[in-house]
């Protein structure tokens, strides 16, 4: 059962606890304080609840000014790395401006091997493959077991 967990005009954020999952339906352009603010309520659900899967809803989504990538980088992409997330099913933006935004963060993240990441245009496809069972990986190969 999905419970909202936080919500502003940029973003509806909810989670269901029993499968450790998290839905984030992203909306419109985000100033640099409702981006930080909402892309905070994220990073704090996932260590909280210790979320292993994420949906993210980027399809209305505008663009992320520098800055925030920047700032999404330093603050949130290194707690992002340490956390239980394994992953994360992405329906992209219809802003091309997001979509490339989206793309740069997770090039210049580093390794995120441990984190399966996938885009779709159709939610039904992305649902289905977020709840496919979880490879563990080993902390020395990442080689599924």
């Amino acid at each position: 059962m999905r419970k909202v967990y936080f919500q502003s005009g940029g973003l509806t954020l909810s989670f269901d606890e029993e499968r450790l999952t998290a839905y984030a339906v992203w909306n419109g352009f985000l100033g640099t304080q409702q981006f930080q603010e909402a892309s905070l309520k994220c990073i704090e659900l996932v260590e909280e609840k210790g979320i292993t899967r994420w949906f993210a809803d980027n399809r209305k989504m505008k663009a992320i000014r520098q800055v925030n990538q920047q700032w999404f980088l330093e603050n949130i992409m290194p707690r992002l790395l340490r956390s239980s997330l394994r992953r994360m099913a992405t329906l992209v933006s219809e802003d091309l401006f997001n979509k490339m935004a989206v793309e740069q963060l997770y090039q210049r993240a580093g390794n995120i091997e441990h984190l399966a990441l996938h885009d779709f245009k159709e939610e039904t496809e992305a649902l289905l493959w977020l709840m496919e069972p979880l490879v563990p990986v080993t902390a020395k190969s990442k080689e599924p077991l």
